[in-house]
Order: C-alpha cells, then sequence, then structure tokens
C-alpha cells in the first residue's frame, strides 16, 4: 500500500505543473563522486559482504521526451531492454543449476521544473530460474522492482529536499562498506548482475545543506530497510541453527521489522573539503542490516539494534588516490558482548589505495585492506555454547582490483578478488565488458567462492560459483 501511493503521488506530479525543476546542485569538488560500498558481517553463515557499489549507468541515448526527439511525451523517457543468463558450475542439490535466466526492462520517466524534479525509474523482470513472480517491493521479488519514485526539491540555496524511493549511498570503500548503511542486494551481486543493482533502494527522506564551513546529509527512514541478503532462496547459505547449509527447499526463516515510525532508521553525514581531500564524518541509528541475531526459541534470526559512528579521509596519494575509514559498531542490545546470539560491538577500519599502473597503458590497479574487530571477545568466548561457530576476534579482508581498457576503451577487463587471511575464503570477480555501439552492450563474467569452512563468509557460498553472459540495448 505504502509504495502504491507513493509511486501514484510521483506519476500526479510527472503529468503536473509545478513552478520550475532542478536537480540537486553539485558537490564540491571531489565530493561527486559516491565512493563504495562491508557491511556488517552475519553471524556465521549469514555474513555481509561488505564494500561500495559503483554508481549504476543505466544508460541511455536517446531521451524521447526532449525537444530534439520530437515526441509528445511531456517527460524524459529512456531506459534499457536486456538479457542476461549464468549456470553454476560446481555440482550441488540445494539450487537450480541455473543461477540467472532473466529479461528485464527498466523504464526511467523525469520531469523537471525550475526547482522540482521527479524520476521514476522501475525494472520489469521476468526470470524463471527465480519463478517468483508476485510482486514484493520490499525484496525486490516479482516482475516488478520499483527502483526510485522520487520528489527532489530545491527548498533554498543552500537546501535540497528529496522524498521517496531513492538509491543512497555513501563511503569510501571500493565494494566495501563501512558507514554506508543503506540497504544491499547481494543475491543480485553474487549471481551475476550489474554492478547498479547491488545497491537496493530505500524509502526515505533526504535533506541536504550546503554552507561555506562544510555540507551536512541527513536521511531519515520511516520503516527500516533492511539488505537484500542471501537466505537460500537463490544463494545456498550457512543456517546457524541447523548447523548445515541450506537452499531453496529450507530457506532461512527471519524476524523483520515492518513497524513504520518506530523501527526507523537515521543516517548523517558532515563532510567538507581541505585542499583536494574530502573529510566525512558520519553517523547512523537503527538496526544490523542483516539478520545478525539469533532468536533461538522461535527458530528465526533478527534485526538487533545498532548505531555507527565514523569518519573518512580520501585525497591524492603520491601518484594515485588513497582513502582511510574507520567506525565504531555499537550493538546496543549486547553491549557488555555476553549475550552469544547477539553480535557484539566492532571496530572497523579500511585503508585503500588506486592508480594507474606504471609502464601500462590504461591499467588501473587498487588494493585494500579491511579490519573488523569484535570488541569484548572474551567475554563472548566465554558464553559461546562450546563447538558453535564464532567470529574471529580480528577479521582481515584484503581485496585487490586491476582494470584494463582496450580498443579506444570499448571494451574493459576487470578482475575484482577478496581474500580473507584469517577466515581462509575468498571471492574472485573477473568480468568483461564490450561496448559495441551506442545502443549494444554485452558482458560475460564469473562469481567464483573459495574457502575451507562451510561457516565462514565466502566458504559458504561455494557451492554457488557461477559464470554469466547478458547483452543490454540501451535508449
Amino acid at each position: 500500500m505504502k509504495h502504491t501511493l507513493l509511486l501514484s503521488v510521483c506519476a500526479l506530479c510527472l503529468w503536473g505543473s509545478f513552478p520550475v525543476s532542478a536537480e540537486e546542485p553539485a558537490l564540491p569538488a571531489g565530493l561527486s563522486g559516491a565512493s563504495s560500498p562491508v557491511e556488517p558481517a552475519l553471524p556465521a553463515g549469514l555474513g555481509g559482504l561488505g564494500g561500495q557499489a559503483e554508481d549504476s549507468d543505466a544508460s541511455s541515448t536517446t531521451d524521447w521526451g526532449s525537444e530534439e526527439s520530437g515526441s509528445s511525451l511531456p517527460f524524459d523517457l529512456n531506459g534499457f531492454v536486456e538479457m542476461r543468463g549464468g549456470a553454476r558450475f560446481i555440482d550441488q542439490s540445494y539450487e537450480k543449476d541455473a543461477s540467472i535466466g532473466e529479461a528485464r526492462l527498466q523504464l526511467q520517466a523525469e520531469k523537471s521544473w525550475d526547482n522540482v524534479n521527479v524520476r521514476v525509474t522501475s525494472d520489469f523482470v521476468y526470470d524463471p530460474v527465480a519463478d517468483r513472480y508476485a510482486i514484493d517491493l520490499e525484496t525486490g521479488d516479482g516482475l516488478i522492482d520499483l527502483r526510485e519514485a522520487f520528489v527532489s526539491w530545491r527548498a533554498t540555496d543552500f537546501m535540497d529536499i528529496k522524498a521517496g524511493r531513492q538509491i543512497l549511498t555513501w563511503g569510501t570503500g571500493d565494494l566495501v562498506f563501512l558507514n554506508d548503511l543503506f540497504p544491499k542486494d547481494f543475491d543480485s551481486f553474487f549471481i551475476g548482475r550489474d554492478e547498479e543493482y547491488l545497491k537496493a533502494p530505500s524509502d526515505a527522506l533526504k535533506a541536504s545543506f550546503f554552507t561555506s564551513l562544510a555540507n551536512l546529509d541527513v536521511v531519515y527512514t520511516p520503516n527500516f530497510d533492511a539488505d537484500r541478503f542471501a537466505d537460500g532462496a537463490r544463494i545456498s547459505v550457512f543456517n546457524p541453527f541447523l548447523g548445515r547449509t541450506v537452499g531453496r527447499a529450507n530457506m532461512l526463516a527471519t524476524d523483520p521489522r515492518e513497524s513504520w515510525f518506530t523501527e526507523d532508521e537515521w543516517a548523517a553525514r558532515l563532510y567538507r573539503n581541505f585542499s583536494g581531500y574530502e573529510a566525512a564524518l558520519y553517523g547512523y541509528d537503527g538496526y544490523w542490516k542483516n539478520p545478525q541475531g539469533l532468536d533461538m526459541a522461535a527458530q528465526k534470526a533478527t534485526f538487533p539494534r545498532l548505531s555507527v559512528y565514523g569518519a573518512s579521509l580520501r585525497g591524492a596519494v603520491y601518484q594515485g588516490i588513497g582513502n582511510v575509514e574507520v567506525a565504531y559498531y555499537d550493538s546496543r542490545d549486547d553491549r557488555s558482548g555476553t549475550n552469544p546470539v547477539i553480535p557484539n560491538d566492532q571496530f572497523r577500519f579500511l585503508a585503500g589505495y588506486e592508480q594507474e599502473i606504471p609502464y601500462t597503458s590504461e591499467l588501473t590497479g587498487g588494493v585494500q585492506y579491511n579490519l573488523e574487530r569484535t570488541l569484548d571477545y572474551q567475554d563472548l568466548k566465554a558464553n559461546a555454547p562450546s563447538g558453535s561457530p564464532r567470529p574471529e576476534e580480528n577479521r582481515q579482508v584484503v581485496t585487490v582490483r586491476l582494470t584494463k581498457q582496450m580498443m579506444n576503451q570499448n571494451l574493459t577487463l576487470s578482475l575484482f578478488n577478496f581474500y580473507s587471511p584469517s577466515d581462509q575464503d575468498g571471492y574472485t570477480r573477473p568480468k568483461a565488458t564490450y561496448k559495441v555501439d551506442d545502443h549494444w552492450t554485452v558482458e560475460g563474467g564469473a562469481n567464483v567462492f573459495y574457502g575451507q569452512e562451510r561457516s565462514t563468509f565466502f566458504g559458504q557460498l561455494e557451492d554457488n560459483s557461477n559464470i554469466y553472459v547478458s547483452a543490454r540495448y540501451s535508449f
């Protein structure tokens, strides 16, 4: 009902006539790129990947509502049609052999006046692999996935307001998220959809304030937006209640938070530039985005309360760009660290560096080090049931990214690898993208998981390793 009302309001705005239009004012130099999305790690077998989502590029070459196109539509319309297929290459009985087999149509309608902008972006999806066609706008399941439906208003020279369904991101990591507590879609990421789909939409109100001293973003989400996490429906995972891997036939049960205005979220970012370096402070009050808690009596995973406080710095270092980010995770339902079914407080640290590799042509490389230190660890050990899996006190993840552009930048080859020396597991993402012309793009890649234990984050996903191909026509 809430999404139907929201979409109706936005649709009416598209054909209405506000006084005038506007996109949000550009950020100060160096702050216009949202760096990256690591999500909090779930309990054994449910952990979060963490990291940065690249800005989506629902590329279009024709705005059907523009004057140049001669269309009579009262708004701009663009989008794409895509076919994407993939298959697992490890025999397993938990999921189908096909990992993805979808046809997708995205339509984006946008209308601007002097101080107001309205946008609705919706994907229409048919995928017999998922075999779920009932529409669920919270999880993105079904024939329709509403990506955006918002109104943005430049209220004054120093304040913008954006209300409705929107994609939100901030932080400095590359596919590693510390202070970005906006929802992610890990199923999409693991089955080979475009990276833009790693970011799930939020139903939120965002206010941005711009001053000569610093800029401030404040986001209010009236009803908790959880991650679209792996629960066994499309990706087999480790079930801590059963102590084994489960899939479609035995999905993980969760206890969602669905109480409007009482189970809400707040997020804030204060940022500015100092001589070309972007510095930011962050705050979040809400819940763990993945079901990190366990209700043993009900046999359900839960979303405990969480507050996060952090900071970041990003700018030029030597011949490239460096970044540092820290965050303190205050697990408010277990601050003493004595409850083994509620995650402990954590300190998280990220340092990264990227540059063009010397003596090469259009080859760039990046490396990151991420630390998740569990606090009050001795209390956790003393109270955990004997033999139950528990996180490492210091979970470490190292990432490496290589990107090579060729053939006048029409061909892009990339390799991204996560490796955890503490968990002894990892995840590799090779990909090749070729831009045939202004409309057509083809892509092929793989998601390869490896690990020694089925209870670690990447190790539990080993049976889901897959390859995929896609063809997209943008208009």
